[in-house]
């Protein structure tokens, strides 16, 4: 078998020597060979088998930058990698933006440079069937997958921004499943549920002994998301002097643990999102520029439903085999059986403007479900509200500019109440009954203020 081939692009003798070396003894056996032109690495493109290429900022005929937009143009199956001068961030996200798959400061840390090889070798590994998907064939998706797919190759930190129930963070683990990065761990965490007291604890770990109640070595976010993917979800949630902290983590690509002397390294890729309008945020001062500049290096932005209305039919069809296989419904679908939806009730889905958008839909579906008799949802089973309802609620929200922010939670106030009357005020049920974990739906009963609301009404 053919070692794979690394192109390596720079001016200085003594540079290309090092990196040369340093690479052909890694432990997986790798070729190199060395270009101290931009006109010679094209050559070399033309004529040889490239698998990765390692390029300098500058070169005597032309920049890394070029030749970056090059390989992506021509050889976009090459990961490229800039090496740039220490501290040059500008330059750094500027090669990001252009497609680069990493970047390397100077002077070259070896084992960095190792881990950047090692990891773009592994995006030729093919596609494994179980990797998360999304669901749909409209033009929104498909471009969503394309995206998807450009981003999957590269280490640039990327911001997915999209409404609430999206599925943002089904991008992300896609994003994550396509990468580099796919056999180590994917880790998610909700900014906003974590507790402010605890927050540098979760996300650095601690020292035992560190504060009252440390009564062990505990891990953080970051050191449990090693050589993988961390996902920031609702990241404007994060307070002021926690975003400086992760910035730090980010561009510094060191945590020290609450009660440590030593800081330790992280290798780990940065996905972030939020429903909120983070430049807005940055505008009004309650989001730091700095952290805006430093994940919003890719952008990539979720459809909502009423966008890709054509995809529901599929979405409906998904959504019901995955809960009828679920079900715990007696006398309703028994054998997990996948009911039937009444065309009637199928247009009306598929006229329905779901503020909620997918989250929305599940939620619609498995109360249908509960419902429907003989295993038939008809109109009347899904209780949405009218069309005019739902078109004077959001009317009314363009008309004082503000986002649909505040109509969502009301929303989902109201549906979290209603399940606990159905439920009898057992939370326990109402969060299945919901498609909440328990911790989500008692989460959401504190950030609504909800708690008090229900004890009265239940008493």
């Amino acid at each position: 078998m053919t070692a794979p081939c690394c192109l390596i692009v720079d001016d200085e003798s003594a540079i290309l020597s090092t990196l040369k070396i340093g690479l052909e003894r890694m432990e997986i056996p790798l070729r190199c060979i060395t270009a101290t032109t931009m006109q010679q690495a094209l050559e070399y493109l033309q004529e040889e088998r490239i698998d990765i290429c390692l390029t300098d900022m500058r070169l005597p005929d032309g920049d890394g930058m070029e030749l970056i937009q090059y390989i992506n143009q021509h050889h976009p199956q090459i990961p490229v990698a800039m090496i740039t001068a220490y501290g040059n961030m500008d330059s750094a996200i500027a090669a990001l933006k252009n497609g680069a798959f990493d970047f390397i400061s100077k002077p070259v840390d070896l084992q960095h440079l190792r881990t950047v090889v090692s990891s773009a070798l592994r995006l030729t590994v093919k596609r494994n069937a179980d990797e998360p998907n999304m669901i749909g064939t409209s033009e929104p998706m498909q471009l969503l997958r394309r995206k998807i797919q450009k981003l999957a190759r590269s280490q640039a930190p990327a911001y997915i921004s999209g409404e609430s129930g999206t599925g943002k963070e089904l991008v992300a683990r896609m994003i994550h499943a396509q990468g580099a990065r796919a056999d180590k761990a994917f880790v998610p965490v909700n900014c906003g549920a974590i507790s402010r007291e605890l927050m540098e604890s979760e996300f650095f770990g601690h020292k035992k002994g560190s504060f009252t109640g440390a009564v062990a070595d505990k891990l953080g976010l970051f050191q449990a998301a090693q050589g993988g993917t961390l996902f920031l979800d609702e990241i404007a949630d994060l307070p002021l002097d926690m975003q400086v902290k992760l910035l730090r983590a980010i561009q510094e690509q060191h945590i020290r643990p609450v009660g440590a002397h030593k800081e330790i390294t992280v290798d780990v890729r940065i996905l972030s999102a939020t429903h909120k309008d983070l430049a807005r945020l940055v505008n009004q001062g309650k989001f730091r520029q700095d952290l805006f500049y430093r994940i919003n290096v890719i952008e990539v932005t979720v459809p909502p439903l009423r966008e890709r209305s054509e995809d529901i039919p599929l979405l409906v069809e998904h959504i019901l085999a995955r809960l009828a296989q679920n079900a715990v419904l007696p006398g309703k679908l028994q054998g997990g059986k996948i009911p039937e939806i009444s065309p009637e009730a199928l247009e009306m889905l598929k006229n329905y403007d779901f503020p909620g958008n997918v989250r929305e839909l599940e939620n619609i579906l498995e109360r249908a479900m509960t419902l429907c008799e003989n295993s038939r949802i008809i109109s009347d089973d899904l209780q949405l509200p009218s069309l005019g309802q739902t078109t004077s609620k959001l009317a009314l929200s363009s008309q004082s500019s503000a986002s649909l922010d505040p109509l969502l939670d009301n929303m989902q106030k109201e549906t979290i109440l209603q399940a606990l009357r159905q439920t009898k005020w057992n939370k326990t049920h109402a969060a299945k009954l919901l498609g909440l974990t328990f911790s989500t739906l008692r989460y959401r009963l504190k950030k609504f203020n909800l708690e008090k609301s229900a004890e009265e009404e239940k008493d």
